[in-house]
């Protein structure tokens, strides 16, 4: 009952301020002159200002300095990205700094003696010698560059080659039976196996390693975007514009690759490593560049041959560590750089 009571007193309150407010409305509109405006100006358009209008749009968002923001508050990326550059640029400028000795050169005493074997700082040789006497550490500075050159070369390969078969793969449905058995015949022969054959039938060098890394290189980076494509080719945005009649052209360019950006960038990342990896694993099979190129590959298999004896152990001590600084490197750059230009993760 008292509920009742209440509810009926507060409905009583609400339909008399209801009715002052409908009072008050036809007040102001019957006299325009009490709101201190008269008719025309109450009904008088808006001005319209289309830089005000732009204004408004403007947005201060870019693509690039999102992504490099992002990657830059990842301390552990940044170390690891001025220890790479400290070492690329190290590299190339060993050469030229004075008192530096030649990779190839054979080192001997004034008695004629061969300087092999010598411990790492003994008579100057800061990583000592190898077994024939030459220096290590110009040569692990002169096989760093031979291996980042057929890295750089093979991922460059890999990706012009791998996004270009990936995308008509993956887009044009037309050729998608033709890359599909093309897929198939490449992934179904062994890359050992097509190493040792391109190793007897040309000459062992720079070029034969690039060529024969580069030769079944692509099918993973193709097949990854293909997958890839596949996934955002019939998007809502995609079909417009292939409604609208936009080039095929137009549509990978603008539409396609700079959606995959981060995947991209992670996968060229990674495939220098994987290159240079491989690179060292020809070697160590014993079908990679002869003796007389210094690599990181044939460093690594000559330290492998002396590992039995332990005061010769750092032959292969120093250019691991070369090789695992570059690999680790590049791995975790590639991760971090490949989440920041993750287009998702610009979403404030």
């Amino acid at each position: 009952m008292a509920r009742h009571i209440f509810q009926s007193h507060r409905d009583k309150k609400t339909e008399d301020l209801d009715r002052s407010l409908g009072q008050q409305l036809k007040r102001d509109l019957s006299s325009p002159a009490s709101s201190g405006m008269t008719e025309e100006e109450l009904f008088s358009f808006a001005p319209f200002n289309p830089d005000a209008s732009e204004r408004g749009g403007y947005s201060n968002y870019s693509y690039w300095r999102a992504t490099l923001r992002a990657f830059f508050k990842n301390k552990v990326a940044v170390f690891f990205l001025l220890v790479l550059v400290c070492t690329l640029a190290f590299t190339f400028i060993q050469p030229h700094l004075p008192g530096q000795r030649d990779p190839i050169l054979i080192h001997y005493n004034e008695s004629g003696r061969c300087l092999a074997n010598l411990q790492p700082g003994e008579q100057g040789f800061i990583f000592g010698t190898n077994n024939l006497g030459q220096d290590i550490w110009a040569r692990i500075w002169s096989g760093t560059r031979t291996s980042l050159f057929i890295g750089f070369t093979v991922a460059c390969v890999e990706a012009v080659l791998g996004i270009l078969m990936g995308v008509l793969w993956g887009y044009v449905r037309q050729l998608d039976f033709f890359f599909t058995e093309l897929y198939n015949v490449f992934d179904n022969i062994p890359q050992t196996l097509l190493l040792i054959l391109i190793a007897y039938v040309l000459n062992p060098s720079v070029p034969t390693i690039i060529f024969a890394l580069c030769l079944t290189g692509w099918l993973g980076m193709a097949r990854f975007i293909r997958n890839q494509i596949i996934i955002i080719r019939d998007r809502d945005y995609n079909l417009a514009s292939r409604c609208l009649g936009t080039p095929t052209r137009r549509i990978i360019f603008r539409n396609l690759l700079p959606y995959l950006v981060s995947v991209i960038t992670m996968r060229m990342a990674l495939s220098i490593p994987s290159a240079i990896g491989n690179e060292v694993f020809v070697t160590y099979i014993g079908i990679g560049l002869p003796l007389e190129i210094p690599s990181l590959g044939n460093l690594i298999n000559t330290g492998r041959e002396v590992m039995i004896m332990a005061p010769l152990r750092y032959q292969l001590y120093f250019p691991v560590a070369v090789l695992a600084v570059i690999t680790i490197s590049f791995y975790i750059i590639g991760n971090s750089f490949a989440d920041a230009a993750d287009p998702k993760n610009h979403v404030d």
